[in-house]
């Protein structure tokens, strides 16, 4: 006669997804708000969609992950960051748009399911939401038995956000002579850690818990520095016009760019009309040095480096020439990197 077989005999805990949504519950509740209507445990989150301020509310959605970057987390037993860089990078992503985070909802799974490191991460990603006055709603933490490696997992977020159709920001009235504004980055954010780690760990021979005096650092804390979310410092001027001609009501932001994948040569043209480039001029900021590292590790091109990473850019700002003052006064860090010129959709740079 055959034994009885369970699901925790085909490698799936029932318990312990029960004891991690326990843990994870409570880090929930300390985002919610008066416009949270569920539970955590709901089979759908419910979240109040009335915006009586705003006269034709768009919703902007956004789904990513963190990569490679969780290879370094696992390696180093440190897990609270990448939530918090999961939230944060998708609170960017539609912050370039002019939308204000709402909610957020996050996808993890591992072949087997460790309650704290679960909730570890959870935890990150409660704090950063409570950080940008977003609600976690809710989520999926899936136990699948053979699809992961020992002490691994996968890591997604989904964001919903709102913005008023009249301060939607499209980069639609970006002409030449603009100006570019540059934000510093905290470290790589989360892209380019395929590289990165193949340039520390195979090809520098480092462990992540080497100190590099370079860096000033170790290997590790240097690769899982937390993605910054730009909105404490953009949020506040997204509703406010330009100061240049007062007869015609233009944004005082007129384009934003995150600089994620694909860093600057790929995100720029994402924003700009037909007839204009923008020039860089490197040297105008701070290049952190875990780039010059990497760079010299592998001999990686000038190219290659500025299309993989930030280079110490975490978002780029573009407004007109008047306005470039007060900007670079409210916002930490910002300074002029570049102008925008006739062109093709090219971003050139000037030594």
């Amino acid at each position: 006669m055959t034994n009885s077989i369970s699901y925790a005999d085909a490698g799936v805990s029932i318990d312990n997804a029960n004891l991690a949504v326990a843990k994870i519950r409570e880090y929930a509740r300390s985002t919610f708000n008066e416009r949270t209507l569920t539970e955590i445990g709901s089979f759908g989150g419910m979240f109040s969609a009335a915006f009586p301020q705003m006269s034709e509310p768009i919703l902007v959605a956004s789904a990513d992950g963190v990569g490679t970057k969780l290879k370094v987390a696992f390696e180093t037993g440190i897990h609270n960051t990448v939530g918090a860089d999961l939230v944060n990078h998708c609170v960017n992503d539609i912050l370039v748009q002019g939308a204000r985070p709402l909610f957020f909802l996050d996808y993890f799974a591992t072949g087997k399911l460790e309650p704290d490191v679960t909730a570890s991460v959870v935890e990150g990603m409660a704090l950063a939401c409570r950080e940008n006055g977003c609600v976690l709603l809710g989520g999926e933490t899936a136990e699948m038995p053979s699809m992961y490696a020992d002490g691994e997992y996968d890591l997604a977020g989904f964001i919903v956000g709102v913005v008023d159709k009249p301060k939607v920001i499209d980069g639609k009235n970006i002409v030449p002579g603009d100006v570019v504004l540059g934000i510093p980055s905290t470290g790589l954010q989360t892209n380019g850690y395929s590289l990165a780690r193949k340039l520390f760990f195979e090809i520098g021979g480092y462990k992540p818990s080497d100190f590099i005096e370079e860096l000033g650092t170790t290997v590790g804390e240097a690769l899982l520095a937390t993605h910054a979310s730009f909105l404490p410092q953009i949020g506040p001027l997204l509703e406010e016009v330009s100061g240049a001609d007062k007869s015609v009501r233009t944004p005082l932001i007129k384009g934003l760019v995150h600089i994620t994948g694909g860093g600057f040569l790929e995100n720029i043209p994402r924003i700009l009309p037909e007839g204009v480039s923008v020039e860089i001029t490197r040297g105008t900021w701070l290049e952190p040095p875990i780039f010059a590292m990497m760079q010299r590790l592998g001999n990686v091109s000038d190219h290659e480096m500025f299309r993989t990473f930030n280079m110490g850019i975490g978002m780029i700002v573009i407004c007109q020439e008047a306005d470039k003052a007060k900007l670079i006064d409210q916002i930490r860090g910002c300074r002029e990197i570049g102008r925008v010129t006739t062109g093709n959709g090219s971003v050139e740079f000037l030594a």
